[in-house]
């Protein structure tokens, strides 16, 4: 480690901001090369992660069971990574490769007995655990896998307002600005004024998906990290609930799509981080995806010779 703000080392006063620089369509830089829309305002990425690594407090692995000593066992390591404002970037790998890690680092979640170690800027400035907390449902807005994520016992209508902000008459004035937002989304996403009141149980689970996507909007985030938001759908529902997190991206957010289905990322992301064994081993374009040749990691290339449309290949590494 170096002298720089570590994610959760609890002083980011004194870190360094992120390169400024002028960043070109194409360019290979901090691990990754641009899409052909990759945008910089301000000369840096909007989110940025730089060396990265997850361990939790266990055993000593190999260790004979009655001589192991208590030890901190990686998960993650040394994960770099970058989301521009205007784009989706893709994160692929296998179920359990740790992707859903990553998504909690990045909100500055960390659990009893986690130690969690690296970089992480937003905008710019570098953020500790404190930095990240306060980006969180703010700037930073999260859709869970699962919608059992989804309170059973409150309206959902509730549910996507949240609690309003501040005391007396700015409390009441965020309160009709949330209902007044959580409207304006559900006639966004084509649900109707009787959905607020239903429970979760009611719902289908195309219209749960969507509720969970109009949770995290509701506070107008500059970045939605969304954790495998497709499962359950079928493929119309899928696409379609893809194609709203296009159209954030579209309208100048930046989304990190966390996904074990290569095929529909591909469809709607501008960029892949291929995560593998703990780490993102490439970070590029998706249009190096047109052939393997192209792609410079031996992993990644046997992704793509497994996709349908190829030769499915299967080796005992790809991802299944």
């Amino acid at each position: 480690m170096t002298d720089e703000p570590r994610a959760f080392a609890g002083d980011a006063r004194g870190g360094l901001p992120h390169e400024a620089r002028a960043h070109h369509t194409g360019e290979a830089h901090h691990h990754h090369t641009h899409a052909l829309n990759s945008r910089h305002p301000g000369h840096h990425h909007l989110l940025q992660v730089e060396g990265l690594s997850v361990a939790f407090e266990g055993y000593e692995p190999g260790a004979p069971f009655l001589k192991a000593r208590r030890a901190f066992v990686p998960v993650l390591h040394d994960v770099s990574i970058g989301v521009h404002e205007g784009e989706m970037l893709a994160v692929v790998g296998a179920s359990g490769a740790g992707k859903s890690l990553l998504a909690e680092a990045i909100m500055g979640v960390a659990t009893q007995g986690e130690r969690i170690e690296g970089r992480i800027w937003f905008d710019g400035e570098a953020q500790d655990e404190a930095g990240l907390c306060r980006l969180r449902s703010t700037e930073i807005a999260f859709i869970p896998q699962s919608v059992s994520c989804l309170d059973p016992l409150m309206r959902v209508g509730e549910q996507v307002r949240g609690m309003p902000r501040g005391k007396g008459r700015a409390r009441r004035e965020d309160a009709a600005r949330r209902r007044e937002r959580q409207r304006e989304l559900f006639a966004r996403y084509r649900l109707g004024e009787e959905v607020e009141r239903l429970y979760p149980h009611e719902l289908s689970g195309g219209m749960a998906r969507r509720v969970l996507l109009c949770c995290a909007l509701v506070d107008e985030p500059r970045l939605i990290i969304a954790d495998e938001p497709t499962p359950g759908l079928d493929l119309a529902l899928a696409h379609a609930a893809l194609h709203d997190l296009r159209s954030f991206a579209d309208g100048g957010g930046a989304v990190m799509l966390i996904t074990h289905d290569i095929e529909l990322a591909l469809a709607v992301a501008d960029r892949v981080a291929v995560f593998h064994d703990g780490t993102v081993v490439e970070e590029t374009s998706v249009a190096s995806f047109a052939s393997p040749e192209l792609l410079r990691h031996p992993f990644s290339r046997e992704l793509w010779h497994a996709l349908p449309e190829h030769d499915f290949a299967v080796t005992s590494n790809t991802v299944r």
